[in-house]
């Protein structure tokens, strides 16, 4: 497997592994415009890895904003899973962000995601209760 950063010429194959992943939400916000975006203001945090064919068969963005980290899109393809590639995928974006001095990291996970909060609970993350996410949109 080859780990190395995202950039926005691996939207397209990124984006079809979202789509397949169970339990991933997708919006407006993962176009490929914003995507290309939210990498080039968090350049070098966001990974991906790939298989020996050059498929891309993990994701994580990964980004902060000067006092916390965030983590979106951590997925791993199906046939991939059982590996340790998220494993490592999160471990090389903490890594990122503890070079740039962050301390705390967050992600969001649907609530009826079984399979994403069981990987998270297995990793050693921790559910914070209590916190109650709003949004609105602007545009």
């Amino acid at each position: 497997m080859n780990y190395r950063e995202m950039i926005a010429d691996d939207y397209e194959a990124a984006h079809q592994l979202w789509e397949n992943t169970e339990g991933m939400g997708l919006s407006e916000a993962d176009s490929r415009l914003e995507i290309t975006r939210y990498l080039e203001r968090n350049a070098g945090f966001s990974q991906i890895c790939e298989n020996e064919d050059g498929r891309i068969v993990g994701t994580a963005l990964c980004g902060h904003d000067g006092r916390r980290g965030y983590m979106y899109h951590v997925a791993v393809s199906n046939d991939c899973r059982g590996m340790g590639i998220g494993r490592e995928l999160v471990k090389r974006c903490l890594g990122n962000l503890h070079a740039a001095g962050i301390a705390k990291c967050h992600l969001m996970v649907i609530g009826t995601n079984e399979q994403g909060r069981g990987f998270w609970e297995g990793i050693g993350w921790q559910y914070r209760g209590g916190i109650m996410l709003y949004s609105q949109d602007i545009l």
